[in-house]
């Protein structure tokens, strides 16, 4: 089990399994393994000392459901995996063979292993105490489901053969609890039923006994229409009977313990589930602690803390307590810290007339009690910490769990638990269990369900029992009442307005006006504009709704609701003006971002007003593309769903942020908007300026008949030379593309004089890089490099970096064609780490397909066209999709793998066709050449077949002016 590392020092490892898959070193479990990963790792040590082959990894996987990166995503994995080996010294655990991968872990090392020996050797418990919650508890993959059933098949036999051994030995009481928990969780379980029957008769509790029976009897043919087995029905028989022969024969005299405190905590819900990692913490405290437990309405902080008293009990044997302060109770007043104290000291056996009167002797009192005895204690629904602070223990081996939905930030000493919402595959169980089997049968449908109730545990619980007792709904039937008729949750709905209640009243206006935001987040900028309050005040505010659960902080400064808070707080929201406040804010705002970002095009947003009210400045560019990329889908949001005010103004000012950073979806719903909005105020300005924009966006996605007819439509009703100007560039580009050269070059002079006009350097530039390719596939290749030395410079002269980028890539294309593919090369990877510096993954995609095709190795150009399909992938770029696809197949062909040739020479083809450009025809011609041939050498290829998507597709567009 122990790993040596690089120097002297050794470390202990271990794998774990029967729980959450965890690589753990040094008793601490490493994190920052993804569960892709585990799972790969889970499933090469449950198979330890075998050839596992990587065909057999991706069916484990995935099953028929495999995707078409399935052997990158395995190789990945052992990457990973091995990474992590050698970071604990044990770089020789996992090895390559000729079929495959073996792991090899050492004795002990892996729980999964350790408890198939002890419950060899016969030692039960032991073994049991290796678990730590279901097998593979993280993970998913395809071969999951079958080896938890087969691994709790096993736990749950280990357990049968322990309660036996008990049994035998006439602990039946002591199993009580623990079996019955047992059969709750697992009713169809024959010998465990039996188990309970057998203790509870032996206890004593005939009646308790054959009712028990009963139940399993009912539940079986319920569920499977059979009757119980032979040995069951005997048993069942002779406990009705009181057969002598269920009684222990020669049973040792039970010698009484010392007397046990009574346990008041709640019952302990059976189909508790999830919270693993809250467990493990709340697990790890012993002895004296003071554990604060916060989460909104509804997220199950008591359900978690009496589990958790359940699991730590036997710890505390002097005694297991509970109080429900009721803070959050509907229709009653907080129980007081005097009231509580009384209860408490009465339930740890303190007759009523040892009990002081005032709060601060009570208070000693209850100190006193608890310094000789080890005691856990409950506090449930607690309002703030001044509520709470007379009840805290003094110097004693006492654990407090409390709870409340309010942060108890100034409660020193506590170690504090914030719980969150539960996780798709929790509370997907928790439906489950509540459900049944109904639940198993509509998997999408429960999803749905989930969804709509935002993954809190109150939700799910009230949704599940509202099913369960409708035998003829079907959970999609519930997922669409829940989805028309979100009363079925008033429950949830009442458990909000109590904790709104609570609030104080700037709290609860913050609250009202957060529930009109459009937008899924805000921070404290942008709740100032809503509520026009300073910076200062919204964040106070803020952070008081933070504290008392009522807003959530995904990423630090950003605030947010869950789901069914937010229904709520729109439910009761006000002030429509607030939302028309926000949304200037976010306008002069992205001017300040953009001034930042895009210095060189600063007289293009002169239309814009400057703000009446100071706006927080922005520091640098980094700080305007980050609040940018933070504030996107809320800028849109709002446009989307709040007053029709400045769309125009706020399309001019978000344009050229969005065209680089490939936000193309958003940017075809920000410049609609403006159309629509202009067309209706009848600003023929406004107008033609969203008709440019439409069409130079469709042209990036390769919507080239759309590009085309906003293009067309705008040069009717531009008057303005400027934009005139760049629907005639669209107009360049898309002709470029089909390889309409004449038509380009018409298109691209005109262009050219109204750019020359205006004196507009920046627009002359972006044109005459458009007019060099134009040059070059006329066979003019010296005055095309003559043109684009000349706009480089001028884009450095004016400091436009993403024009400048554009143009080394158009440049490395000149150049490959006149076979310098060296000097190409280092032309296109320029562009391409330009591109990445400005964060424009669109045109870095163009780069790095440009690097591939100056390649002199069929190898190297598959990997460099395989990280622009990827880059390509992401912002749906299909131009430079197919363009990958393209020289993927022709790479692959030149490495002999005509099938992979074939199989991206047909996505390409598809792509291609539906972009309606010439290359369709000669990757036609490519693919029945690749169905013909093994392969060829790499350079037999003509030059057509090696560079037909070069000349159009690798002529990208230069970015929105």
């Amino acid at each position: 089990m122990r790993a040596r590392c690089d120097g002297d020092e050794e470390t202990m490892l271990r794998f774990t399994l029967l729980g959450p898959v965890q690589m753990v070193v040094d008793g601490a479990p490493l994190t920052g393994i993804a569960p892709r990963h585990r799972a790969v790792l889970a499933y090469l040590l449950l198979n330890a000392g075998r050839v596992i082959s990587i065909e057999r990894l991706i069916d484990a996987m995935w099953g028929y459901d495999r995707p078409d990166t399935a052997r990158s995503q395995i190789h990945a994995s052992i990457t990973m995996i091995r990474k992590a080996l050698r970071g604990a010294g044990a770089v020789h655990l996992l090895e390559t063979r000729a079929g495959g991968y073996v792991a090899q872990p050492e004795p002990g090392q892996v729980d999964a292993q350790e408890f198939t020996e002890l419950v060899a050797a016969g030692e039960l418990r032991e073994a049991l105490d290796l678990w730590s919650g279901e097998a593979l508890e993280d993970v998913h993959a395809h071969y999951v489901t079958g080896v938890r059933e087969l691994w709790t098949d096993r736990r749950l036999s280990a357990y049968e053969r322990l309660v036996e051994a008990e049994l035998a030995a006439g602990r039946h009481s002591d199993l009580l609890d623990e079996l019955a928990a047992q059969v709750t969780a697992n009713p169809l379980r024959e010998k465990l039923n039996g188990h309970l029957v057998l203790a509870l008769h032996r206890a004593g509790r005939q009646a308790d006994a054959l009712a028990a029976a009963r139940s399993y009897r009912t539940a079986l043919a319920d569920e499977q229409g059979l009757d119980p087995g032979h040995a069951f029905t005997e048993l069942e028989r002779a406990v009705l009977a009181d057969d002598p022969a269920l009684r222990l024969a020669d049973a040792a005299p039970v010698v009484p313990g010392p007397p046990r405190r009574s346990t008041f905590l709640p019952y302990d819900i059976p189909d508790f589930a999830g919270r693993a990692v809250e467990l493990e913490q709340l697990g790890e405290h012993h002895g004296s602690a003071v554990v604060t437990i916060d989460g909104m309405a509804g997220i199950g902080k008591t359900t978690l803390a009496v589990h958790v008293a359940h699991r730590l009990a036997t710890r505390y044997p002097d005694g297991r307590l509970f109080i429900d302060l009721h803070a959050h109770t509907a229709g009653r007043e907080p129980i007081d810290a005097a009231a509580a104290l009384e209860a408490l000291l009465r339930q740890l056996g303190v007759p009523a007339d040892r009990i002081p009167v005032t709060l601060v002797e009570r208070s000693a009192l209850w100190r006193a009690e608890l310094a000789d005895r080890r005691v856990l204690a409950v506090l449930d629904n607690v309002l703030d910490a001044e509520h709470v602070r007379p009840l805290l223990p003094g110097h004693s081996d006492t654990l407090l769990l409390i709870t409340s939905r309010r942060r108890l930030i100034d409660l020193d000493g506590a170690h504090a638990l914030s719980v969150d919402v539960l996780g798709e595959e929790d509370a997907a169980r928790l439906f489950e269990r509540i459900v049944g089997e109904r639940a198993q049968h509509e998997p999408d449908a429960v999803r749905d369900v989930l969804r709509l109730c935002g993954y809190l545990p109150l939700a799910i619980r009230i949704s599940a029992a509202r099913l369960q007792h409708r035998p003829r709904w079907t959970v999609s039937y519930l997922a669409g009442r829940l989805r028309d008729h979100r009363r079925l949750l008033d429950g949830v709905s009442a458990a909000f307005t109590l904790s709104y209640e609570q609030l104080h009243e700037g709290e609860q206006h913050m609250f009202r006006l957060l529930g009109l935001v459009p937008g899924r987040d805000i921070d404290a900028c942008g709740a100032a504009a809503l509520a026009g309050i300073s910076e200062d005040e919204a964040e106070e505010l803020l952070e008081g709704l933070l504290d008392a659960h009522m807003l959530l902080q995904l990423e630090p400064g950003r605030y947010t609701f869950h789901d069914l808070l937010r229904e709520h707080a729109r439910s009761i929201a006000e002030d429509d003006a607030a939302v028309m406040r926000l949304l200037v804010y976010y306008l002069h705002r992205s001017r300040a971002a953009m001034d930042r970002l895009f210095p060189h095009s600063v007289s293009q947003r002169e239309g814009v007003p400057q703000p009446a009210a100071p706006i927080a400045p922005i520091r640098d560019a980094a700080e305007a593309i980050a609040w940018l990329d933070a504030e996107r889908s809320n800028i849109i949001a709002t446009a989307v769903h709040g007053p029709e005010i400045c769309l125009g103004l706020l399309a001019l000012t978000m344009r050229p942020y969005l065209d680089q950073q490939a936000h193309h979806d958003d940017a075809l719903t920000l410049h609609t908007l403006a159309l629509q909005r202009s067309r209706k105020l009848g600003d023929r300005e406004v107008q033609a300026r969203a008709l440019t924009d439409l069409a130079w966006t469709y042209w990036r996605r390769g919507e080239y008949e759309r590009a085309e007819e906003h293009a067309h439509q705008a040069l009717d009703g531009c008057e303005k030379d400027h934009e005139r100007a760049r629907a005639l560039l669209t107009l360049g580009n898309v002709a470029l593309r089909r390889r309409q050269d004449t038509q380009a070059e018409q298109y691209l002079k005109q262009a050219l004089d109204l750019t020359r006009i205006g004196a507009d350097v920046w627009a002359e530039a972006h044109v005459l890089g458009l007019l060099a390719l134009v040059l070059d596939r006329a066979g003019r290749p010296e005055e095309a490099r003559r043109h684009l030395d000349l706009v480089l410079a001028l884009h450095r002269k004016v400091g436009n970096p993403a024009g400048e980028a554009v143009t080394l890539n158009h440049l490395g294309v000149v150049l490959r064609r006149q076979g310098e593919l060296a000097q190409a090369r280092t032309r296109h990877e320029q562009a391409a780490a330009l591109h990445r510096e400005l964060g424009n993954t669109t045109d870095e995609a163009a780069a790095l397909n440009g690097l591939a095709e100056a390649a002199d190795d069929p190898a190297r150009a598959v990997e460099e066209h395989a990280a622009a399909l990827a880059l390509a992938d992401l912002t749906r770029n299909r131009p430079e999709q197919a363009r990958a696809h393209d020289g993927l197949a022709r790479a692959h062909l030149a490495l002999g793998h005509p099938e992979q040739a074939c199989e991206h020479g047909r996505l390409a083809l598809g792509l291609y066709r539906e972009l309606g450009v010439p290359e369709a025809e000669e990757v036609r011609t490519l693919l029945e050449h690749a169905e013909e041939s093994a392969g060829r050498p790499w350079g037999t290829a003509s030059d057509t077949d090696r560079s037909s998507s070069n000349g159009s597709v690798g002529s990208r567009a230069v970015p929105l002016p």
